[in-house]
This record gives structure tokens, sequence and C-alpha cells, in this order.
């Protein structure tokens, strides 16, 4: 009775590690259910979120009309009607930040012992839906067009006015001052 009882669990045991290898992962960046999934990821997500992801485990990015450095005119919104300049842009959710709309209240807890707690405004996420392109000499929101130039470049322009975005001159005053920032805030840390 003792070598049939054995006999019954080493059938079991047997079967129930064969059925375990099945379930094995058959690649390292595959989970169990099948999900492909990145070791390390290049935006910082919640656990509870997933992202839309390509293949190989990038998130997909979507294009959008705007650019970082473009000035905007909110059209949807509790910030509607305001005129701002993109700060940051989120291709993985179509969002951007603009500087000084959609503030948010924050509450920060003491980084030291002794030192206070804080509740400071930071600038919340728009969707790129929600906001249009603007002109600053026209005064008019309008939305964008693409053509190609006699030199063959291809640039952005808004369809009201005709005014060309992508310029030489405006990315070089972009990368300036992009450039005066890290400065500044390297200077200020060390």
């Amino acid at each position: 009775m003792a070598a049939t009882a054995t006999m019954a669990m080493t059938t079991t045991t047997s079967t129930l590690e064969s059925s375990l290898s099945s379930l094995s992962l058959s690649s390292s960046n595959q989970s169990f259910f099948g999900h492909r999934f990145s070791l390390s990821t290049s935006l910082p997500i919640k656990r509870w979120e997933r992202k839309e992801c390509k293949p190989n485990s990038l998130p997909v990015l979507l294009k959008m009309h705007v650019k970082l450095g473009d000035t905007v005119k909110v059209i949807s919104g509790r910030e509607k009607g305001k005129i701002g300049e993109i700060v940051k842009i989120f291709k993985h959710d179509s969002t951007v930040i603009v500087k000084d709309l959609n503030l948010k209240t924050k509450h920060m807890k003491s980084k030291e012992e002794g030192e206070p707690g804080q509740i400071i405004k930071i600038e919340a996420a728009i969707h790129s839906s929600n906001v249009m392109l603007y002109s600053k000499e026209k005064e008019v929101a309008s939305r964008v067009g693409h053509k190609i130039l006699e030199d063959g470049s291809r640039v952005r322009y808004l369809i009201k006015t005709g005014e060309i975005i992508d310029s030489a001159e405006s990315w070089k005053k972009i990368k300036e001052a992009r450039r005066n920032k890290e400065t500044t805030e390297v200077a200020t840390t060390a």
C-alpha cells in the first residue's frame, strides 16, 4: 500500500513539474500572461497604469501638432482663452505643460526634521487637443499646416496668417535658452 502511494506521489509530482515547465517563460522579456515588459523604463509610470506598447516594449509615442517652445492658446477647460509657452511635452499620452497655466496645489512633506512642510503650486499637464498654436503678431489662434520651402526644408505654418513657425532663428533661441537654464541650475547646485 505504501509503495502505491509513493508511486502515485511521484507521478503527481512529475506531472506537476511538467505542467510548470510548460508555463515557464519562453523568453526573458515576457511575463506569465504573455505580455511583454521592460526591465528598464525610460518614462516613470505608475504600477496600475498600462501604457500601449510596441512589440519592442517601448511605449507608443503619439505625433502632436505642437512642439517645445511654441506659443499656444488654451481652447477648452478651466484655463480657456489664456496664452502661454510650452515648457514640456509628454508624447506617450499626448499632453503638454504650458508655462504658468493649469496650476495645481501640491502639499510637500518636510525633508528634514524641524523643517516645516510646504504648499506649492505646480503646472499640471493639458491634453494637446485642448491647445492651439497662437500668433503673437496677429493675435489669433490657428491650426497648423505643413509646407516645403524652395530650399527643400519642411516647415510648419499657421493656416490663418501664413506665418512660418519653424525657422532656424527660433530654434537657436530655444536652444540658447535651454543652455542658459542648465548652466544656471548647475551653478546654483555647485
